[in-house]
């Protein structure tokens, strides 16, 4: 680590007020360890992939991503494919990625476990998906990408009420999800080797999950999930009913998994899901919390496509 740039994200989190404050400790941690660093600020949505892009070209050898995991995923698109390092420090709502990392910390304490973390190359998700205006786009995705009732929950989060409540708002908008939303069917075929014929299924809500906790409320979702996985790891949903959910999700409060049945826990290369024929319903997708689009979508693996800053003693 010769030459850093943190890149932020103003108006990420609740302590959005003291922000620059902590940004600017933060490179006093690098700068102290002789190293050259500067603070990039985003400046709208989907900036900080751009400015990823750019301070890698200008030569720096590792990008610090100072926000929530929407920092975190749009930092990500910048540097898949570089040699260039990617670090996490946790100043958002959501910080999956950093918890994962046991990073959840000060920044200046997280830059400072980052000075001796490990640079690993790992794997990334990607997800093919249709926009608003009907046009195929693809990302790149760390912690998880949805396809059905937490892409509908992710499209639901108002970006004011979220600086205000924040996790608060995330605990709101589930029970609303669990309460209104109809939970509709849709087809996913499942590539789970080279060459097998792919298996199809009817699901309402298909994950995959990169790593191994969540932190928050839910911590460990999917076992066999982590940063270093191959291959995709899903968590399939085979059920429209409400109950079945709820029974679901009340043990993983207590860190109890129950796959089995409708839910069920599976590895693939690949997943294609579409729409039933003739269904009207709108089912949504999204990538590391943040909202894309809408089916057909496709996700495979991308296998040595990021070098992430581990932390050393940490299991990601």
């Amino acid at each position: 680590m010769r030459r850093v740039a943190l890149i932020y994200n103003p108006a990420s989190g609740q302590l959005s007020k003291g922000r620059r404050a902590a940004i600017q400790k933060a490179l006093a941690v690098l700068r102290a360890a002789g190293i050259e660093a500067e603070a990039l600020e985003t400046t709208a949505p989907g900036s900080a992939g751009p400015l990823a892009e750019d301070a890698a070209r200008r030569g720096c050898d590792t990008i610090i991503a100072c926000g929530g995991d929407g920092t975190v995923h749009e930092v990500l698109q910048g540097l898949v494919g570089t040699q260039v390092a990617l670090g996490v420090v946790p100043l958002g709502t959501a910080n999956a990625l950093a918890a994962n990392l046991h990073l959840q910390t000060s920044p200046a304490k997280a830059v400072h476990r980052l000075l001796s973390a490990q640079p690993v190359r790992i794997p990334v998700g990607k997800i093919y998906y249709q926009d608003e205006a009907g046009a195929t786009r693809s990302r790149y995705f760390t912690v998880a990408a949805g396809i059905g009732a937490d892409a509908h929950f992710m499209s639901l989060l108002n970006p004011v009420l979220k600086r205000r409540l924040g996790y608060l708002l995330y605990v709101i908008e589930a029970f609303r999800v669990w309460f209104t939303y109809p939970f509709p069917l849709f087809e996913a075929a499942f590539t789970e080797a080279p060459g097998r014929e792919p298996r199809v299924e009817l699901v309402s809500e298909l994950l995959a999950v990169r790593i191994r906790t969540f932190g928050g409320l839910i911590r460990k979702f999917l076992p066999g999930a982590t940063v270093h996985q191959g291959q995709l790891r899903l968590a399939a949903f085979k059920t429209r009913s409400r109950l079945r959910y709820f029974g679901f999700m009340i043990p993983l409060l207590f860190g109890s998994h129950r796959y089995a049945g409708k839910v069920e826990a599976l590895n693939a290369d690949s997943v294609e899901c579409r729409p039933l024929p003739g269904s009207p319903a709108r089912v949504f997708a999204e990538a590391d919390g943040e909202y894309l689009g809408e089916l057909p979508i496709r996700m495979e693996m991308v296998p040595d496509a990021v070098t992430l800053l581990i932390p050393k003693g940490v299991q990601a």
